[in-house]
């Protein structure tokens, strides 16, 4: 069994970009948009503000009070469309009840859409043309290729279908040539279907869903979930028991978390260079 290390993967693509930014006659700049005091995004955005400091973007950060207007944050949105200092979008989810979050996410300008939310973006995704993906699915493809996993013929199962991860997942595994098949609640013979996939992505939110006995022999695993359980971390697969089956796993933590950063700041660089030309 091999760890894929998310950390050290991450370090090397922000190794990178710092050096790409450091040649930039202009800083690319990141706005992110903060709806309401949830705890976890509060950390969220705090890391970003410290990855963008890092790697030498600027960062504007608007923190919104949790009764804040669905008209107040499209308002704030036309503007950074339009704000010839930003070159990425991103308004952090969740965002309170009052607001309408498909809206919100369309509103931003398909060309500053750095989480890749937008529809324009996503059917763009859907038909194979170049866009913005959203970071997680990404970031999860960019360690298996860092890896030298091969993708192309392979049986993928992605357990978990959400707009963030298990879709845009899908399109991209696609593209790679995997055959793959995505599974929810209503899945029937679910364990018999994890246990068939070459590689077995975990993205359901559930702690220690994927339990030894719905992975096959040296298949690649890869756990996409966070779950805080009595302030620990802990990902959606049994990790303990799964690792002896595994060929390759991710960790949770240090595993998919830093390369969807990781990959959040390549998007904005994308964004920026998309824009000067």
């Amino acid at each position: 069994m091999k760890l894929i290390d998310g950390k050290l993967i991450s370090a090397e693509i922000q190794e990178r970009l710092k050096q790409d930014i450091e040649k930039l006659e202009k800083k690319p700049g990141l706005a992110v948009i903060l709806v309401g005091e949830d705890p976890a995004s509060c950390v969220y955005v705090r890391n970003k503000e410290k990855m963008c400091q890092k790697l030498g973007i600027q960062s504007l950060v608007y923190r919104l009070p949790a009764e804040t207007t669905e008209e107040e944050l499209l308002k704030l949105i036309d503007e950074l469309n339009i704000n010839e200092e930003v070159d990425g979008i991103l308004l952090q989810h969740p965002v309170p009840a009052q607001i309408d979050e498909r809206k919100a996410f369309n509103k931003i300008a398909p060309e500053k859409d750095v989480d890749g939310f937008h529809m324009i973006n996503r059917g763009k995704l859907a038909i194979g043309e170049d866009c913005f993906v959203a970071c997680t699915p990404l970031g999860v493809i960019t360690m298996l290729k860092h890896e030298n996993i091969e993708i192309e013929g392979k049986r993928a199962v992605i357990v978990g279908r959400s707009n963030i991860v298990g879709k845009p997942l899908y399109e991209l595994l696609l593209k790679e040539n995997a055959t793959v098949t995505v599974c929810h609640s209503k899945t029937k013979n679910l364990k018999e279907v994890c246990a068939e996939a070459d590689i077995l992505i975990a993205a359901i939110g559930k702690p220690k869903f994927v339990t030894a006995d719905m992975v096959k022999e040296g298949a690649v695993v890869v756990d996409v979930g966070i779950n805080r359980i009595d302030g620990k971390l802990i990902g959606d697969v049994d990790f303990e028991n799964v690792k002896e089956k595994a060929s390759y796993i991710t960790p949770v933590p240090g595993g998919v978390g830093p390369m969807t950063m990781a990959t959040l700041m390549e998007n904005v660089l994308k964004a920026y260079q998309l824009r000067k030309k």
